[in-house]
């Protein structure tokens, strides 16, 4: 980070005093708690979390330095408020990507473009964001999510919310902002996948295999190369494996 961009020593100090308000603010609540889901309590919680956040990120800006504290992230859902018996539902779901391979994702579009008579003309597979409507608007979200490497993207994170509804919306009621007024206290369940989770496994393998050997290694070694020798085509080539789809 460039001097330009560093925090000041005083932007620093103001920080660490917005911890310890938030901690004393925290406290108070923990101490006048009505039960175990009281929303005063978790609303405390959420703003010492943020103000420790913010803290750690700019001691490690000015000074380079951190704090001892893992700062929880949002693995768990506030109280649920909405009704007992819900008589509708809504699904929001998130799923991001980074386009890979931009020239795949394209030539992809072409195929889709030239299979289709009334086809907008050849120009609009000749860009990403062209491309990335044209295979939007062909393929099932499910189906580009199953299939994303043939489409030259990369899967990032995604998650699935099930909220709980009092009646179903009117026709076209939302459609301007589908996800502006979502309510975290009226989610039933939800279900996410990240890169974060596959680090913190891989951390805890690491862990556990403290102190183990690697004698097993020479003898897979072994095993998957006699599993590839017996892959020939009757030229007595390697046979040409079939990608994933």
């Amino acid at each position: 980070m460039s001097d330009a961009a560093q925090p000041t020593a005083a932007e620093v100090r103001a920080a660490a005093e917005a911890v310890k308000t938030a901690l004393d603010r925290h406290l108070a609540a923990v101490e006048r708690r009505s039960g175990e889901e009281d929303p005063a309590v978790y609303d405390a919680f959420n703003e010492l979390a943020a103000a420790a956040e913010a803290y750690d990120e700019l001691l490690y800006d000015r000074y380079d330095e951190v704090t001892p504290f893992e700062i929880p992230g949002e693995d768990t859902l506030p109280p649920y408020t909405g009704p007992e018996e819900p008589s509708a539902l809504s699904v929001l779901i998130r799923r991001d990507y980074a386009v890979a391979e931009p020239q795949r994702l394209m030539a992809q579009a072409r195929r889709v473009e030239a299979a289709d008579e009334e086809g907008a003309g050849a120009e609009t597979a000749d860009t990403v964001h062209g491309a990335l409507g044209l295979l939007f608007g062909e393929f099932e979200p499910d189906e580009i999510a199953s299939r994303h490497k043939e489409f030259g993207l990369e899967e990032g994170d995604s998650t699935l919310w099930v909220t709980a509804a009092d009646e179903t919306a009117e026709p076209g009621e939302w459609l301007e902002a589908p996800f502006e007024q979502v309510d975290p206290q009226r989610v039933v369940c939800r279900f996410d996948v990240s890169a974060v989770f596959d680090e913190e496994f891989d951390d805890d393998l690491d862990d556990g295999d403290e102190g183990e050997g690697d004698g097993d290694l020479p003898e897979l070694d072994e095993d998957l190369d006699t599993d590839l020798d017996t892959d020939l085509d009757e030229d007595g080539e390697p046979a040409r494996l079939e990608a994933d789809r």
